[in-house]
């Protein structure tokens, strides 16, 4: 198994039932076919699959039945943190109890006012109380919306510490700038973007993949991205489609690719939008085609 996560890999959307709980068969649906388009592996419960509203045990039930359904462990890095770093041992654990040794892991969110330090040390106490040498984290960086980053000199010293089982940082920040400090600061990890419109200058720069949230919606455009810089112009254009609220407008845009009104559903707080935005999206983003 490789160290680190690499290639394209998706930042899933969850599926709802009615009652709000996760639409396992859904999610393997939805699973199986952006692996059957593109996609290297799965990212379940990250930002766009809505990751902080879950349970840690309705997220080892879904990545159980990811599996039940014949994805290769390998293939899974479900988001495993919390605002509590218990919760967070505890999850990461019992994903590595059913063979997921990879899991993306947000720095504990609500206090927003703390130092360098203080993020160093709660990394360390989850790899600490996970205490495996088979786990492979992936640290999560979006400040935007979690509201504390990961530094890249925090990451540096957290891979001298533990060595691979710090593999892998996902910057979502869509700062190319701090990407690139995370490239210099700590040598060995691999590094991701949350950006697809930065994929291939990162593959240039020395990273390793994306894990993304619009390939839920057009695979092949991200997949392009890997074939040089050709691909940019239309990804840009295909992110611009997408607009305020995100979370309402990427899963309309499902459910009017997919035909499937079950995708209208989010957990609140998050709360979704006529189906009518969602296709009048697909529209814009089916005339759009990678360059040649």
């Amino acid at each position: 198994m490789s160290e680190h996560i690499t290639g394209l890999w998706a930042a899933m959307a969850t599926p709802l039932n009615a009652d709000g709980g996760v639409n396992e068969a859904g999610l393997v649906r939805h699973g199986l076919w952006l692996l059957e388009n593109g996609c290297d592996g799965l990212v379940p419960f990250g930002t766009t699959g809505e990751g902080p509203s879950f349970s840690g045990a309705e997220r080892l039930s879904a990545t159980e039945a990811l599996m039940k359904a014949g994805i290769p462990a390998a293939k899974l890095a479900p988001g495993t943190g919390t605002a509590s770093i218990p919760d967070t041992i505890a999850i990461t654990k019992a994903m590595l109890a059913i063979g997921v040794r990879q899991a993306m892991v947000l720095p504990p969110f609500y206090f927003r006012d703390v130092t360098a330090d203080g993020i160093e040390a709660a990394f360390a106490a989850i790899i600490d109380g996970v205490g495996d040498n088979n786990l492979r984290v992936t640290a999560y960086h979006i400040p935007q919306v979690s509201g504390v980053p990961v530094p890249p000199k925090v990451l540096g010293s957290l891979r001298r510490r533990y060595g691979a089982v710090l593999a892998g940082v996902k910057d979502s920040s869509g700062d190319f700038d701090n990407t690139l400090a995370f490239l210099r600061e700590a040598p060995g990890v691999g590094v991701l973007t949350g950006d697809e419109t930065a994929v291939a200058k990162l593959l240039d720069a020395g990273g390793v993949g994306t894990i993304c949230g619009m390939v839920n919606l057009v695979p092949h455009l991200v997949r392009a991205m890997f074939n040089g810089h050709a691909g940019t112009d239309a990804m840009k254009a295909a992110c611009a489609c997408l607009h305020a609220p995100f979370f309402g407008v990427l899963k309309a845009t499902l459910a009017a690719q997919t035909k499937d009104a079950g995708w209208l559903r989010l957990r609140a707080p998050l709360t979704g939008v006529d189906i009518a935005v969602g296709q009048k999206v697909a529209a814009a983003l089916a005339a759009i085609q990678p360059a040649a």
